[in-house]
């Protein structure tokens, strides 16, 4: 079969690899589309794959086209998502149903074989079986989906009419923030970002506000949209030590944050930004990756009801461009090279 296959450092190529054989309760499925996550670019761009070589991929969807002995909930000609995480299952945390806080987890995309290839084998708990009235490319977002859907469930997300909330970014996990802050009853949700263009779209995805922190009087319209209290709730999807500083400024007393995004650079606390969680008496939350019990978790069924209901919005516009498989050297190439131009998932097409 044909896949995506990481050499080395900045070394990634299209490659006619051996097919996956399936076995006892495993599942073969066609990948039909993949999309290409922030975190895949370090492993190719950056040298930061586990193992070389490496075929990455998890945010994928395809069709099963053949099935082991006992798998009991999957049929061939089933179409499906990708659950990404393969967890113990016996560590404390996994038996907690804290499934993204195993220590001795595996993962589909950077341990082991992913998405970017023409077939992909794994257990039956870790297809997520889909209406097939969703388009697979669609599908291939259920990931992020899910990632945003989390941040919300752990740091209680629970508005009131009257409660202002605000999403930091515009990129897809922030979309998809969006859109769940709204679904899950909020009515005043800021978007809060830097491209007025990429700001722009998230009204079509429920934004009631879109403010950037590149005018100047960012601040003053913060408290004109909250008169003068700041936001009950704040997710930061973006991810940047500007951001995370941002969000503890405009949070209003009894504030709950969430922290979606991973900063990759160092997020300096002044004794006065410090101050601020005294003072406002707020709670801070950490999101990681999409879990709970039971398994896959809320998130994922949540994602694929909401999608297959029409109320998740998955469109065109929250991806930036579609490249064939056989073009994967071109998408990082083009990606390193334009980075503030890429808005949106890019998208492999596989077959």
């Amino acid at each position: 079969m044909k896949a995506a296959v990481v050499i080395g450092h900045n070394d990634i190529q299209y490659q006619e690899i051996p097919t996956p054989s399936i076995g006892p309760g495993l599942v073969k499925v066609n990948i039909k589309h993949c999309g290409i996550c922030g975190s895949d670019i370090p492993r190719v761009l950056n040298g930061a794959c586990h193992s070389f070589p490496q075929v990455l991929g998890h945010e994928c969807a395809g069709i099963v086209t053949e099935i082991g002995e006992g798998v009991e909930s999957i049929q061939t000609g089933d179409h499906v998502a990708i659950v990404p995480l393969v967890p113990c299952m016996q560590c404390p945390d996994c038996q907690n149903g804290n499934y993204s806080l195993c220590k001795h987890y595996s993962f589909i995309g950077s341990r082991q074989q992913g998405g970017m290839a023409e077939f992909l084998v794994v257990s039956e708990k870790n297809v997520l079986k889909i209406d097939k009235r969703i388009p697979l490319t669609h599908a291939a977002l259920f990931e992020p989906s899910t990632v945003a859907l989390h941040g919300l469930l752990l740091n209680n997300y629970n508005p009131k009419p009257e409660s202002n909330i605000c999403v930091f970014g515009a990129g897809t996990i922030a979309l998809f923030t969006l859109q769940w802050c709204k679904i899950l009853g909020g009515k005043s949700i800021t978007v809060i970002g830097r491209n007025k263009n990429r700001l722009s779209t998230a009204t079509k995805y429920g934004a009631t506000n879109v403010l950037s922190t590149l005018d100047n009087n960012f601040q003053e319209q913060v408290a004109e949209l909250t008169n003068g209290r700041g936001f009950d709730y704040v997710y930061d999807a973006a991810g940047t030590s500007e951001t995370i500083l941002y969000s503890m400024q405009i949070a209003a007393n009894k504030a709950k944050i969430c922290f979606i995004g991973t900063p990759t650079k160092p997020v300096e606390f002044t004794a006065k930004a410090w101050e601020l969680i005294n003072r406002k008496e707020m709670s801070i939350t950490g999101s990681w990756m999409s879990y709970s019990a039971p398994w896959p978790g809320t998130e994922w069924k949540k994602t694929a009801e909401a999608a297959a209901e029409g109320k998740l919005l998955i469109d065109e516009d929250m991806i930036y461009k579609h490249y064939p498989l056989s073009n994967v050297k071109q998408a990082f190439e083009n990606f390193e090279k334009n980075r503030s131009a890429v808005l949106g998932r890019i998208i492999l097409d596989i077959s």
